[in-house]
């Protein structure tokens, strides 16, 4: 006979978006019940966001020994004891877990529920022996790596984000199939932790990025020794006596083949929304994912569904933003709506390539006539007492001023993008930008210098000037 709990707010998924709404609802004095199958924590924790930048920290420090040398600081190449790095990766999990953790969410009033949740009617979703009913639920199942369809890959034992960190002998030479933003950072850390690294993209890499600036990325990565195809389709894929081989083929039609020791997947994401009962519960689909409402409401009026299982915007922010739209809308039925004009984006190179809003096409396209207005980091001063003066700062706006979107590559840039965030949530002019007061010297200097660049024409004009000599004499 199955247990009954009843409860005002059930969320099916423990990563950071499910883990937000429970965590919120419970503190704020609803009746909640968390559901996971699997690892507290979700993708974002085990296998993605925390084990990858924590990988990419030590690659990092693999390279400073010729990052340094310009300084007139000198050191020896290091060696990489790969193992070692991925203690590190793994010990960067265990530090965080508890955040996490059923001991936690418990200790917050949450019931935690381990299991594979299946809706078996609009109101109802069952955990083996548990009959869940609740006032509304919350499906926050998150994604994983999506498979393309290539001919014997599933023979060669390809690696995904999920099994990639569990390696603990460095790969002689990893072929990464996808040129997203995943497929980039682990390309060149592997690279720089001593891995030979080829990388075969369908499109252009990092397609859904400003070409401008996500190809100082690329040069980046072809500086550190990755191999780039680009407007490549990988075809066939064999295991040989000479390792794993994959056959390429080119927007020409020619055909090459490449061997490696390894191959990482990183083609995109796909929703986890199999074996739900989600026609039980009435909750329509759509390619992408889920389908919802501006307020994240399912077609089920008392099922709201956040992050990557919709598809809307897959990152962790955008599933902790979710959280907190719906927890206005679930507890406080509050008309709230879920805008992703300010979401940003980062790819976390070296140097790093954020985002916020349009693209340079989206805008005109919009738009129409725009601004565009850009500053190099080889005029930021420091910049060059850092010497890594690469990068620069491409910000769009409309012709009375709002800001459009804004892009940023070089050092840090997932930090100086926050304030173009801002210009974008608020809807602010680029003045605002240009008025800021800024500490000097720093890199958010560039920021200044760009806005202040869209007054330049007015400000410098030839009536500009005649006004102030006029000024100057009869003033």
């Amino acid at each position: 006979m199955a247990d009954r709990i009843g409860c005002d707010i059930a969320v099916i998924g423990a990563g950071s978006g499910g883990l937000s709404v429970a965590a919120g609802a419970a503190m704020m004095g609803a009746k909640t019940v968390l559901i996971e199958r699997g690892h507290m924590g979700g993708d974002c924790l085990n296998y993605g966001c925390v084990p990858s930048k924590a990988m990419i920290n030590a690659a990092r420090h693999a390279v400073a020994w010729r990052q340094a040398a310009p300084l007139g600081i000198r050191y020896e190449e290091p060696e990489v004891d790969f193992a070692a790095v991925m203690r590190h990766v793994k010990n960067t999990i265990a530090a965080i877990a508890p955040h996490d953790s059923i001991e936690r969410f418990t200790a917050l009033g949450v019931q935690v529920v381990q299991g594979h949740g299946r809706f078996s009617s609009p109101d109802t979703v069952t955990v083996g022996s548990n009959a869940i009913r609740a006032r509304r639920f919350v499906i926050a199942t998150g994604s994983r790596p999506s498979i393309p369809p290539i001919g014997g890959l599933a023979d060669i034992g390809y690696l995904t984000n999920e099994t990639v960190f569990s390696l603990t002998e460095r790969p002689v030479h990893l072929l990464v199939i996808g040129g997203g933003p995943v497929g980039i950072e682990l390309a060149q850390a592997f690279r720089r932790l001593g891995s030979k690294v080829t990388l075969i993209e369908r499109q252009r890499c990092l397609p859904h990025e400003d070409g401008e600036l996500s190809g100082i990325l690329l040069n980046a990565l072809r500086d550190d020794g990755v191999s780039l195809y680009e407007r490549t389709e990988v075809i066939q894929a064999a295991n040989t006596v000479s390792g794993i081989v994959l056959t390429l083929r080119r927007q020409d039609g020619s055909e090459e083949r490449v061997a490696g020791s390894h191959v990482l997947v990183a083609a995109g994401r796909m929703p986890n929304i199999e074996d739900l009962g989600l026609e039980s519960a009435g909750i329509a689909i759509r390619k992408s994912g889920i389908a919802v409402d501006a307020g994240l409401k399912t077609t089920n009026r008392h099922v709201y569904a956040i992050g990557d299982a919709t598809g809307l915007s897959p990152f962790t922010h955008s599933a902790n933003y979710h959280a907190g739209v719906v927890l206005k809308n679930a507890l406080f039925r509050l008309p709230a709506r879920a805008d992703h004009t300010a979401i940003p984006r980062v790819t976390y190179g070296d140097p790093e390539l954020a985002s916020v809003g349009l693209l340079e096409e989206e805008a005109r396209a919009r738009h129409g006539k725009i601004t565009i207005l850009r500053w190099p980091f080889a005029l930021n001063d420091r910049a060059h007492t850092e010497g890594r003066i690469e990068g620069m700062i491409k910000v769009l706006a409309s012709r009375s001023g709002r800001v459009l979107g804004a892009s940023i590559v070089g050092p840090d840039a997932g930090d100086l993008l926050q304030p173009w965030v801002l210009a974008l949530e608020k809807r602010l002019g680029i003045g605002a930008l240009q008025a800021m007061v800024v500490p000097y010297p720093t890199r958010g200097e560039v920021s200044k210098r760009a806005a202040g660049d869209f007054y330049k024409p007015k400000l410098f004009s030839p009536l500009t000037r005649k006004l102030v000599q006029f000024l100057a004499r009869f003033g």
